[in-house]
């Protein structure tokens, strides 16, 4: 296709967190940006009528601002085409699409349609999951809710709301938390909604690209032996998988987890191959993201994979650079996976 394909943000977040406020807020901005808004219209609150110019029968409304706003009524994929298709016949105008998801909802299916159905493929490139974490009821979502901790886990970016109810030492306490679910994502305090547009739109978290961008602490040891570091990373000076030394967090042991798996030995193409394949089929839906750059034998270029749930995808990246380090670097993000089953099988396929 000749055209550009249109970005896709899905917008996930437990009831509460502000994802309504923050969706107004991007609405209602003169940003200059053309943006088409998918509702699940079980939404807590829709975004208010006095923002919306007309409603018409198809539940599809031009905004004052240029943007669309559109609820669901069967499913996304058939709401995703249609959207597509108007664009293409120039009835409607936007240059890319925001997914707001129900508060009790995982957000992999949503991103799974992106990559399993070839029409929505041919016109969409999913950009990011963001996710929203309410600052005060947080711990307790977290505690009790699966779906919140999956959210978590599948972020790219997660905005933390309401910071201004807690104190300090109770947001390092979650910030420290969310990072040992999900060390990929970058956590910012977001305040009203009132969010850069630059931190929502075009952060490549699907792009299948040579950095890992991971928490660089999270891959530098597994070990003891490591001096503590003077990141802003709250006294984050421990592997991945090792006892936190700060008695107040030792409450939550969360069932999404991250571990790192790091080797500067090569990978047997074939059995890595086999064994990703395996574990997917049995993990697949326990997995929420998984990403890797990897050092193969026979190939002079970086091979780069990632995955939500069972699907999974890889391609080739640029070459190591002369002098440079080989090395692969895999993350897995997901609930209660078998991290030793895991790494001792990775260990398995290196030549």
């Amino acid at each position: 296709m000749a055209d550009k394909l249109i970005p896709a943000t899905i917008l996930t977040g437990f009831l509460g967190s502000g994802k309504t406020t923050l969706l107004k807020r991007v609405l209602t901005e003169a940003h200059g940006q053309k943006i088409a808004v998918i509702e699940n219209e079980f939404g807590e609150e829709n975004i208010d009528n006095d923002i919306l110019v007309s409603d018409t029968q198809e539940q599809i409304m031009q905004l004052s601002n240029g943007c669309v706003c559109c609820t669901i009524r069967e499913d996304l994929r058939a709401t995703l085409a249609l959207l597509a298709e108007r664009r293409r016949k120039g009835e409607l105008d936007f240059e890319r699409v925001v997914i707001e998801t129900t508060g009790l909802a995982d957000p992999g299916p949503v991103a799974q349609t992106f990559f399993m159905d070839d029409e929505v493929a041919e016109s969409y490139l999913l950009d990011s999951v963001l996710t929203l974490v309410d600052a005060k009821h947080a711990n307790d979502q977290l505690d009790t809710r699966q779906e919140a901790r999956m959210q978590v886990g599948f972020a790219d970016q997660i905005f933390l709301s309401k910071t201004d109810l807690v104190d300090e030492a109770a947001v390092d306490a979650l910030q420290h938390r969310l990072r040992h679910m999900n060390p990929r994502a970058q956590i910012q305090k977001v305040h009203f909604g009132e969010v850069p547009l630059a931190k929502v739109f075009d952060l490549k978290g699907f792009n299948l690209n040579a950095t890992l961008e991971i928490d660089p602490e999270f891959l530098t040891t597994q070990g003891h032996d490591h001096p503590p570091h003077d990141h802003d990373h709250e006294g984050h000076d421990h592997g991945p998988g090792e006892a936190c030394d700060h008695p107040h967090h030792h409450a939550h042991d969360d069932d999404v987890k991250s571990f790192a798996f790091k080797s500067e030995r090569a990978f047997n193409p074939t059995k890595l191959e086999d064994f990703l394949g395996a574990i997917v089929q049995v993990y697949g839906p326990k997995m929420l993201r998984y990403k890797g750059v990897l050092f193969m034998k026979g190939s002079d270029r970086k091979v780069i994979f990632q995955g939500v749930h069972q699907m999974m995808g890889s391609d080739l990246g640029p070459k190591w650079a002369p002098g440079e380090k080989k090395l692969s670097k895999l993350v897995f993000i997901g609930i209660d996976l078998p991290r030793e089953i895991l790494l001792q099988g990775l260990e398995g396929c290196l030549v």
